[in-house]
């Protein structure tokens, strides 16, 4: 056993669950390949999978939109604010900030534990599939 200290939040099981699933469920809905990325609590990947045939732009998509639910504390289809407003925050983060569906948090009751974000579909379609993850894995957790 380590004597580091683990961040609490989730682990890699857990994040390998999620994206797991959420590609499964965009396989199952008939979406274009996806690419599923889930953070932990400092925004950092714990675990990034592209679909076979995903376009390479849409692994650091997934990441900026689970980003973006940790920063704002909401799913990424929640967030309404002004584009100058938006054009800021992506400035400050280098880009990486995604004010459109795709991203939500991963919590437990009211305590955040993490992120998930997707890219490869509509981000409607993005958000549904890391949303139904999510639920599927609370569900049994």
């Amino acid at each position: 056993m380590s004597d580091t200290p683990r961040l609490p939040g989730l682990t890699l099981a857990d994040a390998d669950h999620l994206v797991t699933t959420a590609l499964a469920v965009g396989a199952e809905q008939g979406l274009p390949p996806l690419a599923v990325a889930v953070v932990d609590l400092t925004g950092e990947v714990i675990v990034l999978r592209r679909a076979d045939g995903g376009m390479p732009a849409t692994s650091r998509v997934a990441v900026a939109k689970a980003r973006t639910a940790l920063r704002m504390l909401k799913a990424t289809s929640e967030i309404a604010l002004p584009g100058p407003i938006v054009d800021t925050i992506q400035h400050l983060y280098d880009g990486d900030f995604v004010a459109g569906p795709g991203g939500v948090l991963v919590t437990d009751g009211d305590l955040i534990l993490g992120a998930a974000g997707a890219s490869g579909a509509r981000g409607v379609e993005d958000e549904e599939a890391v949303r139904i993850a999510v639920e599927r894995w609370q569900a049994q957790a």
